[in-house]
C-alpha cells in the first residue's frame, strides 16, 4: 500500500488533527463530498440520530441529491472554503479529497475537528455495539444488505451502513436500537490523511471475509500488499469474537494463521466447511438449498437470488446469524423476503421482448459471476454482455486475462474503450483489442467503441427479441440503460 512519503503533498500536517469530539459535544456536522453513496448514507445516519447536517459536492445528482433534499439537508454545489461558514462542530472529509482541496485545506489549517467516513461511523455509531463487518474483494454489498435484512426481519433492529440501496424499503442505513451494527468493510484507503483500509476502523466483533483476489491496483502495489490488508483485519477480531472465512477461496483460508479469535468457515466446493449447502436447486426464481452446520442438517431455505456467488453470500450470512443466536426459521424468513439491492442484477426494463439488466460488476471475477448468474436466471435467453471498465483499477493491464475469460457464457460482448487519464501509464493500461481477440477465439462475437453513444448503434444491430442485455459498470455508463430502452421502444 502507498505510504505517506509516496505522495507529493506528504509534507503537509496531515496527522496533526484534534481528537474527534464526543457525540454529545457536536450538533452541526458538515460532510465534504456529501453526494457520494457512502457519504450520503452517512449524512442520513447523522440526520436520523438528530444532528444538523449540511455539506458540499462538486456536483449534485440523483438519486442521492433527491434523498438529501427529502431530509432537508442543505448541499452546496461546488467546493469553496467559504461553504464551511458558519464553523461546524465536526467535518467529515470524503475519500476523494486531496490535501489541497479548498475545504479540506481550510479545515486542516484552522485546526477544526475532522474525521474520515470510517472514523465517523466507528466513533458515533458503532461505539460499544457488536460490530459485524463484511469484507472481501467480492460480494460485500449484497452480503451486508442480506445480513442487515435478516436481522431486521428477525426483530433485532440493527444499525447498518451499506454501500448500495436495498430494495426492501429503499434504504442504505439505519441507526437502529439493537445491540448490533452491520457494516460493509471496504479495503480501499480511508482518507488523504489516513492510508489504512477503511475496515481497520470498524472494531469488529465478527468479521466475514468473502474472498481475497487482487484488486485496487491503483493503491496496492502487489498481491502481497493486498493480502496484508486482510491479514490486519483478521488480527483485529478479539479472542471472543468470530472470523468467518469462505473456504472456497484458498487465499481466504490463509487468514487463519493471522487470527486470535474463533473461526468458522463456509463454502460450497469444500464440504468440510463448518457451514455448507446441499440439495441445491436453481430456477428462474432463485435457488433452494439445505443449510448444513458442522454436518447437521438445519433446514431448507429459499433465496430469491441467482448465482453461486449469491449462494456463498447467503451461507456467510447464515454463519453469522446462527452464531448470534438467530434460528434457522428466522434466517429462512429473511432470505425469502429479500428483494435484493439496486444495481445488482437489477431489471431496468423490458421492451420488444428484450430485458435490460443493470449490474455494478467491474472486477473480472465479479463480471464472470454476473454473466453466469444471468445465464442461470434466464437459461432460454441469449445474454448480450455490455461492459465498461471504468475504475482506476479495472482499466489496468493486470486484469486483461481475467476479462478475456469472464464472458464465456455470453452470446455476444460489447466493451467500452476506457479513456486514457492523466494518472494512467501506457505500460499499465489495458489493451482492449487483446481482450476482444481472446473472446472472439472462443467463438463469441465481440466489439468495442468509445462510450455509450458509440456503443448503442452497435448493440442495436446485434440484439434481438428474447435477449438479455446485461450492462455492467460501477458508474452511470452515460445513461446507456435508458437510451437502449428508448431506442427499443422507438423501433
Amino acid at each position: 500500500m502507498k505510504r505517506l512519503e509516496d505522495f507529493p503533498d506528504a509534507h503537509l500536517r496531515i496527522f496533526d488533527r484534534p481528537e474527534a469530539p464526543a457525540p454529545d459535544d457536536i450538533q452541526d456536522v458538515y460532510l465534504i463530498g456529501i453526494c457520494g453513496t457512502g457519504m450520503g448514507s452517512l449524512a442520513g445516519l447523522f440526520h436520523q440520530a438528530g444532528y444538523r447536517v449540511r455539506g458540499s459536492d462538486a456536483a449534485t445528482w440523483p438519486p442521492m441529491s433527491d434523498r438529501l433534499a427529502a431530509m432537508q439537508i442543505p448541499v452546496r454545489e461546488g467546493y469553496d472554503a467559504t461553504n464551511l461558514d458558519p464553523k461546524p462542530d465536526l467535518v467529515v472529509v470524503g475519500n476523494a479529497c486531496t490535501p489541497t482541496h479548498p475545504e479540506a485545506a481550510r479545515v486542516r489549517d484552522e485546526g477544526w475537528a475532522q474525521v474520515s467516513l470510517s472514523e465517523a461511523v466507528a466513533h458515533y455509531f458503532i461505539r460499544d455495539r457488536r460490530s459485524l463487518v463484511v469484507a472481501g474483494t467480492h460480494g460485500k454489498t449484497t452480503t451486508t444488505s442480506l445480513l442487515a435484512h435478516v436481522f431486521r426481519t428477525a426483530g433485532r433492529d440493527p444499525g447498518f451502513l451499506v454501500g448500495g440501496v436495498m430494495n426492501n424499503g429503499q434504504v442504505s442505513y439505519a441507526v437502529g436500537s439493537g445491540p448490533h451494527f452491520i457494516i460493509e468493510g471496504d479495503e480501499y484507503d480511508t482518507a488523504y490523511f489516513d492510508k489504512r483500509p477503511k475496515f481497520m476502523h470498524y472494531r469488529p466483533t465478527t468479521a466475514i471475509v468473502t474472498s481475497v483476489e487482487f484488486d485496487h491496483a491503483d493503491i496496492y502495489s502487489s498481491m502481497d500488499d493486498y493480502r496484508e490488508a486482510f491479514g490486519g483485519l483478521a488480527e483485529l477480531v478479539p479472542s471472543e469474537g468470530l472470523l468467518v472465512l469462505c473456504a472456497d477461496y484458498p487465499e481466504v483460508l490463509r487468514l487463519r494463521s493471522r487470527a486470535h479469535s474463533r473461526i468458522m468457515t463456509y463454502g460450497v466446493d469444500r464440504h468440510d466447511a463448518d457451514v455448507t449447502a446441499v440439495r441445491i436447486d436453481t430456477g428462474s426464481d432463485g435457488q433452494r438449498f439445505d443449510i448444513v452446520v458442522r454436518g447437521e442438517l438445519q433446514g431448507r431455505v429459499w433465496l430469491p437470488l441467482s448465482g453461486r456467488h449469491n449462494l456463498l453470500n447467503a451461507l456467510a450470512v447464515a454463519t453469522v446469524a446462527i452464531d448470534e443466536g438467530l434460528k434457522v426459521d428466522e434466517i429462512s424468513q429473511g432470505f425469502g423476503t429479500f428483494q435484493g439491492i439496486q444495481r445488482r442484477q437489477q431489471i431496468r426494463g423490458e421492451e420488444g421482448g428484450l430485458v435490460v439488466v443493470d449490474d455494478f460488476a467491474h472486477h473480472p471475477t465479479a463480471v464472470k459471476a454476473t454473466v453466469q448468474a444471468a445465464a442461470e436466471r434466464w437459461p432460454s435467453r441469449r445474454v448480450v454482455a455490455v461492459f465498461e471498465p471504468r475504475s482506476n483499477s479495472s482499466r489496468r493491464k493486470v486484469f486483461e486475462e481475467g476479462y478475456a475469460n469472464a464472458f464465456g457464457q455470453a452470446g455476444a460482448v460489447f466493451l467500452s474503450r476506457p479513456p486514457f487519464r492523466h494518472n494512467d501509464r501506457a505500460e499499465d493500461f489495458m489493451d482492449v483489442d487483446a481482450v476482444l481477440d481472446h473472446i472472439r477465439q472462443m467463438g463469441i462475437p465481440a466489439q468495442a467503441a468509445e462510450g455509450a453513444g458509440e456503443l448503442l448503434p452497435l448493440i442495436l444491430d446485434v440484439i434481438r427479441p428474447g435477449d438479455v442485455a446485461l450492462i455492467m459498470s460501477n458508474g452511470g455508463f452515460g445513461g446507456i440503460h435508458e437510451k437502449l430502452l428508448l431506442a427499443l421502444r422507438s423501433r
